[in-house]
């Protein structure tokens, strides 16, 4: 599914999310590619990327197409945040 024959495409908003909370484009793009974890969120149906920015845990949900993968936002978690919404559902663990 991910990896590094996908091409990414960053929206303007998402551009602007990175740069309003300073996250480097390169390492956004490394976890939404190569992350070992990652879900579907039950309610917007997209996909998303957990990593860690410096020593910020951050899930970044994601759109995938046929040869591209769309970085929607990234947001600041804790692995608490992660856990409740796997447990109600919210998150199903994407294998």
């Amino acid at each position: 599914m991910t990896g590094s024959h996908f091409r990414i495409i960053w929206t303007d908003y998402m551009q602007y999310r990175a740069e309003l909370r300073g996250f480097d484009l390169a390492k956004i793009e490394y976890i939404v590619r190569y992350s070992s974890e990652r879900y579907v969120d039950t309610v917007t149906g997209r996909l998303i990327a957990v990593g860690c920015v410096s020593d910020l845990l951050v899930m970044i949900p994601y759109e995938s197409g046929q040869d591209s993968i769309t970085p929607v936002t990234i947001h600041a978690t804790t692995r608490q945040q992660i856990n409740f919404r796997v447990k109600t559902g919210r998150f199903v663990i994407y294998e």
